[in-house]
């Protein structure tokens, strides 16, 4: 008889409700990262692991939860987390519909949930969930001792670190493990093994330079946290705080090693969520890669105040085709609002202009509806990205994300948010969702950033200026590609309703 597996980690199937007609071939699919780290710490312990991608997989709902009655391991894990950080609350519904069904198959499986959103909100996850436990904080400890807990027959649940359970009908929470500090020792890697590594997906504009090789594709963890307190970003809610810690570049670059001779990877994320940063860790990781003379096709992000100079030669001779760059917005004074301020729109310019001139594209991410924005403000930064002309450009509205100090302030404020009575619930915090709704300003509502935002994307990616330089550096089949993207309209609730309504 087989033994019974210890953990399953399951990322639930959220692509179509997060990204609707973007999904089925523009955006990426992504490893799940989180999965991948903890069952690598499991395993170190002894712990026997599987990874379940129902997002790889494209199973649906029913499927997954067959599939997890039918596994039936001690512990289940839904591993939350999305494309970026910030992207843990638009999946949580997809988890919810997934474990409900397993409840309905399988009531004895014990569930836990956990992400960014989960370590935000445990209290409520838990109360509002169909998850038997939830973890707040970083994740492995609390995974690790939950399962030896339950193996063990110990009722003794008030031992494990990060955990939130019920007691005799009353909420139960533990003190937040320690974040793991010795990450080359603990965590060794991803466990690739446990993907089929042919199933993912690069982003369509990561691969401007050979459009129809987007696959196979890897996401690569080199950090954990984030040393900044941007207010729109909640990053750092496992994390307890704004910190950083690395892996070390000869690890890293091992795991490049695995990735290009056994799986045959060019295409690279690096989801950290600041990779140019730390020299050492920069420069030791672009050494050891240049020293291999591997052909990588990599993204990572960068800030307009951490691009140095003396980085960008070495950064593309690595095979950093793209540097993902927070601009956020086109007025400085917005830009304060958010503690994002430290650098005047001369020097974004200036910057972006020397990352081009060293053959790196740019992925300009801008944010429309940050607290002091105005239309004309909101202008201005479309006006930036006109100016800038990035290969790639993400238009975002400003969203309260759960454990970010928007949605606390936000919160404080009663300010109409998509989990409040009333509301579409956690798919309201997905940019691209149907029925999407972002924070609102003081002059405007949120509907009204959202038409802003979907007209200034359409006009982004139909600019003369920006197809022409497309042409000249990717040729013709990339235009045609964009050209057959901005082709997708996304749907918004509120103006199907008003188009309902006059009619």
């Amino acid at each position: 008889m087989a033994k019974k597996l210890d953990v399953l980690l399951v990322t639930p199937p959220s692509r179509d409700k997060v990204f609707q007609g973007l999904g089925e071939n523009l955006t990426g699919i992504e490893p799940p990262v989180w999965s991948t780290l903890l069952a690598t710490f499991l395993q170190k312990k002894d712990i026997s692991v599987e990874i379940l991608d129902a997002e790889a997989e494209s199973i649906g709902f029913d499927a997954t939860a067959d599939k997890i009655a039918e596994i039936n391991a001690v512990l289940t894990v839904f591993v939350i987390y999305g494309h970026q950080p910030s992207a843990s609350t638009q999946c949580m519904p997809a988890g919810r519909e997934v474990c409900q069904r397993v409840n309905d198959r399988a009531p004895q499986l014990n569930t836990l949930v956990m992400g960014t959103h989960a370590s935000a909100l445990p209290e409520r996850t838990l109360k509002e969930e169909p998850y038997k436990f939830v973890c707040a904080g970083e994740g492995p400890e609390t995974v690790l001792k939950l399962v030896k807990t339950i193996k063990t027959g110990s009722n003794q649940l008030n031992k494990v670190p990060g955990l939130w359970y019920w007691s005799e009908g009353s909420v139960c929470s533990n003190p937040n493990a320690d974040n793991l500090e010795h990450l080359d020792r603990d965590i060794p890697g991803q466990a690739w093994d446990l993907l089929d590594m042919s199933r993912y997906r690069a982003h369509n504009w990561h691969c401007f330079d050979h459009i129809d090789h987007r696959q196979p594709y890897a996401s690569l963890q080199t950090s954990l946290g984030c040393p900044y307190k941007c207010s729109f970003c909640c990053i750092n809610a496992p994390f307890g705080g704004a910190s950083i810690r690395y892996w070390s570049p000869k690890l890293i670059v091992d795991q490049i090693d695995l990735l290009v001779n056994k799986y045959s990877v060019k295409n690279i994320k690096i989801p950290d969520e600041m990779f140019v940063l730390n020299e050492q860790h920069v420069l030791g990781i672009c050494d050891l890669i240049i020293e291999r003379g591997y052909d990588l096709n990599i993204w990572a992000y960068a800030r307009v105040d951490t691009v140095k100079d003396r980085y960008l030669e070495k950064l593309k001779r690595a095979g950093f085709n793209w540097l993902a760059l927070g601009v956020e917005s086109g007025s400085k004074y917005v830009r304060d609002g958010v503690e994002k301020g430290r650098f005047n729109d001369l020097d974004i310019v200036k910057t972006t202009n020397k990352i081009k001139e060293h053959g790196i594209y740019i992925i300009a991410n801008y944010i429309f509806g940050l607290p002091d924005d105005t239309t004309s403000s909101m202008q201005e930064t479309l006006d930036l990205s006109l100016e800038i002309n990035a290969e790639w450009a993400n238009f975002y509205c400003a969203m309260a994300y759960p454990g970010s100090p928007l949605y606390e302030n936000a919160k404080k404020l009663n300010m109409p948010l998509p989990d409040n009575p009333g509301g579409p619930g956690w798919i309201g915090y997905s940019q691209h969702g149907y029925d999407a709704l972002p924070l609102k300003t003081d002059t405007l509502s949120g509907q009204e950033v959202l038409d802003f935002r979907d007209s200034a994307f359409e006009k982004y990616f139909s600019d003369s200026s920006f197809l022409s330089m497309t042409k000249e550096k990717f040729g013709q089949p990339v235009v045609d590609h964009i050209n057959d993207m901005i082709s997708v309209k996304l749907k918004r609730r509120h103006r199907d309703t008003v188009s309902t309504v006059s009619t």
